[in-house]
């Protein structure tokens, strides 16, 4: 772990694994610990991963202010991170909430940025969400699984708001390409993981300006691959299409089997992915 200080004073640590060039990594959540990011797939093989944790988890330190945790506000840290590293420029890799902060950075700093890796993306940044259709897509798929009639009558409770506790729990495997063992650890970490409070403060008032963002990236001419997982009910493939219609010459490729972390459903094919992408 290694720390730098964010323009506010606050100490923000970072992981570095693997070799070659950097590329700088911003987990989602949103506004959750790194760790659960691993190694994405053997990702270091290729290059240097700059892993941030946001502020307040993970080893970054919790701010005195906790407006701070507003997404539009962490492009500030990014920019830090770029200063403390010295590099001109950035490549990035976001994964879902995480790339509302790399597409905000690319906004505000569109110099500093080179290629551009969104993963399994969230698209509230510019202001587009999944609609019922394109949800069903992925989750009809999935009938055989012996999990499905328990999670997609909890999705239909979430839909309809009379969701219980337990509805969150219950689609979880919807998440993922292959609800085995790996996943279900993986999942139970994230309680423990997440800074609600920063989580809740993430998308406040504020935070996202959908038009200024599209934009830019609309003037955009960097290089730009959008992942999406086949089966991931985070970033359905759909909308991660309509992100890519905003960004000209972005590259889209769905990872078969996919969930919303592709590199714990296909580590292989992840990875050989990016690096085609990144060169």
């Amino acid at each position: 772990m290694t720390t730098f200080a964010a323009p506010d004073g606050t100490t923000l640590a970072y992981r570095l694994l693997g070799g070659g060039e950097p590329l700088v990594c911003l987990p989602g959540g949103p506004m959750r610990d790194s760790a659960y990011l691993g190694d994405l797939g053997g990702l270091g093989a290729y290059r240097t991963l700059v892993v941030l944790d946001s502020r307040g988890t993970g080893r970054s330190a919790v701010p005195g202010d906790v407006s701070t945790y507003r997404c539009d506000r962490l492009v500030d840290d990014v920019e830090a991170l770029r200063r403390h590293l010295d590099l001109d420029r950035l490549d990035l890799l976001g994964h879902s909430a995480g790339t509302n902060v790399a597409l905000q950075y690319a906004t505000r700093h569109p110099e500093r940025v080179g290629r551009l890796a969104l993963v399994t993306p969230s698209t509230r940044a510019v202001g587009l969400a999944a609609t019922a259709a394109l949800r069903e897509e992925v989750t009809r798929v999935r009938a055989g699984e012996p999990w499905y009639p328990e999670a997609v009558a909890a999705l239909d409770s979430m839909v309809s708001g009379r969701a219980t506790d337990d509805a969150w729990q219950a689609i979880a495997p919807f998440f993922y390409g292959r609800w085995d063992a790996v996943a279900q650890a993986h999942q139970a970490a994230e309680p423990g993981q997440r800074n609600q409070e920063a989580a809740r403060m993430f998308g406040a008032d504020g935070a996202f300006d959908p038009a200024a963002t599209r934009a830019a990236l609309a003037a955009r001419r960097g290089p730009v691959l959008l992942l999406a997982g086949e089966v991931d009910l985070g970033a359905p493939p759909g909308l991660v299409a309509q992100l890519g219609e905003l960004m000209p010459g972005a590259d889209l490729v769905v990872q078969p089997g996919a969930g919303h972390y592709p590199w714990l459903d296909d580590a292989d094919r992840f990875t050989a992915t990016l690096a085609a992408f990144l060169g």
